[in-house]
């Protein structure tokens, strides 16, 4: 994201549309680099001076300073600054603040004096007294990394992403449709987005809130908007639309593919589909939210001496493993007496097979030691997901035993969801995991004095966003787990909020 102050939007018609940077931005773009490779081994300061011309000269030529910043701004999180000194600032502030109240300064004779008796007391020259001052002060940083890993073209690719996600922080309510669903709801869960799925002409939307809808915003939910755009942006298609709280009034901004796309990725079109079953399937499986994602085409497995495609596979989040997955439909004799042979001659690998039951040649394909659902019409969703969960139960009860029985986190404040994560395993490979050092509180695992220093900045009568605000500082996501762990309850007060209670007031 940008500085909110670096937003460049415009509101013509009514609208909230971003104003995205064009092709002929590249020589800006350049121009941008280009001041920073200039001034390595050089003070932030001379560096500052020269954006600053850059900026007017910019503005002399139509354009728009805040566009110089916004690039400048990027570029700079990329570079490297030292702040370089004989001796370390403070240590010589210190040693010259006191010759300066010895001597008492009041001209530049009695300012020399004092660098000088300084120097003495240090063991350096007056001149490393002069440079050490105040080199750690940002102006006096040098500049000595400007090796960034954007040309003209992607940094202006980056610039549209994060002034469009400066744009989202303001938002209320995003609708995306996309061609991965069930990426974006991992996303959305991960960052503990509220949201949900709804059924439109178009396909299915994914519609996500935060808090803002019903109580007062605050710059997590801002700033988990902002995120999750990188992960749409990451889709192949995509159509987002978000209604923006602009200084009170409501807004609409709409995104596509191609207004915004991630730097160094190239997005993947879907492949067309064999027929309405496949396209059906994968639909519906990845409008789940399920630890496994959904591949197709994978790649070709040998059978005897030659190959077949299957359909689709599963990964599975948490381990190494690929459940192979080949739909047959209604076909030939002829036809299905060749799938059979080549799936007989499949080895090695694990391959899950929808029959229509039409065929009636699951108990063949089964003595092949495939495993086989049937299904009539379409892939039943459900058949699947029952075989992915043995699959699944397998690889919990290996990842389990291979964990300790209990685990001490480093973190004093840590959710379920990321130490699994940390850890590479599920969620439910921990869950009856034992945390000695910690205390479960809804889905956040919590150290007993943090919790105690909670609770003694909480107090009855406090607002609900002011508890989230301390809660939020200490790491602990679960507001309603922690709230009633604490020993308060929320008193709600309509839709615009809530207060603090003790339980039992």
């Amino acid at each position: 994201m940008l500085r909110k102050d670096l937003l460049r939007v415009s509101r013509a018609g009514g609208g909230y549309r971003p104003r995205f940077a064009t092709r002929e931005h590249r020589p800006l773009a350049a121009r941008v680099l280009g001041t920073f490779e200039s001034h390595v081994g050089e003070r932030r300061g001379d560096l500052d001076d020269a954006l600053a011309a850059l900026e007017a000269d910019a503005a002399d030529s139509g354009g728009d300073f805040k566009l110089v910043r916004g690039l400048a701004a990027l570029v700079e999180r990329e570079c490297v600054f030292e702040t370089r000194a004989p001796v370390p600032p403070r240590r010589v502030r210190r040693a010259a603040f006191e010759a300066a109240e010895a001597v008492g300064v009041a001209s530049e004779a009695e300012r020399e004096t004092a660098i000088d008796r300084a120097a003495d007391a240090l063991g350096i020259g007056s001149e490393g007294v002069e440079a050490s001052l105040y080199a750690d002060r940002d102006v006096n940083e040098v500049l000595v990394d400007a090796d960034v890993r954007w040309d003209p073209d992607s940094l202006l690719e980056q610039y549209d992403l994060s002034l469009a996600q400066t744009a989202l922080f303001d938002a209320t309510e995003v609708r995306v449709r996309s061609n991965d669903p069930k990426r974006l709801v991992s996303a959305v869960k991960r960052l503990r987005l509220m949201y949900e799925l709804e059924k439109t002409p178009e396909g299915r939307e994914l519609v996500v809130t935060g808090p803002d809808a019903l109580f007062s915003r605050t710059r997590r939910y801002g700033t988990a908007f902002a995120r999750l755009l990188r992960t749409v942006a990451e889709s192949a298609e995509w159509e987002l639309s978000a209604t923006i709280d602009d200084r009170g009034r409501e807004r609409t901004m709409r995104l596509s593919d191609g207004d915004v796309t991630v730097p160094g990725v190239e997005p993947v079109a879907e492949p067309d589909f064999d027929s309405g079953v496949e396209a059906d399937f994968a639909g519906r499986f990845r409008g789940l939210d399920l630890d496994w994602t959904l591949v197709r085409e994978p790649e070709p497995l040998e059978t005897g001496n030659r190959v077949m495609i299957p359909d689709f596979a599963f990964d599975y989040d948490h381990a190494d493993f690929r459940l192979f997955f080949e739909v047959m439909g209604f076909w030939t004799p002829e036809y299905v007496a060749k799938k059979l042979s080549q799936l007989a001659d499949v080895e090695d690998v694990d391959l899950l097979v929808a029959v229509d039951e039409s065929l009636g040649v699951g108990e063949a394909i089964a003595a092949r030691d495939h495993r086989v659902v049937t299904y009539s019409g379409t892939v039943r969703v459900k058949g699947v997901v029952d075989v992915l969960r043995e699959y699944e139960a397998e690889f919990v009860a290996d990842a389990a035993a291979d964990l300790p029985n209990a685990l001490s986190p480093d973190a004093d404040a840590i959710g379920l969801d990321d130490l699994a994560d940390a850890h590479g395993v599920s969620v439910e490979a921990i869950e009856d995991k034992s945390f000695p050092d910690h205390e479960r509180v809804g889905r956040t695992l919590v150290r007993p004095a943090v919790l105690e220093s909670v609770g003694e900045e909480l107090e009855a009568g406090m607002s609900l966003s002011a508890a989230e605000s301390i809660l939020d500082e200490h790491g602990v996501d679960d507001a309603s787990a922690a709230l009633s762990r604490l020993g308060f309850r929320m008193e709600w007060e309509g839709l615009g909020g809530g207060t603090l209670r003790e339980k039992g007031e």
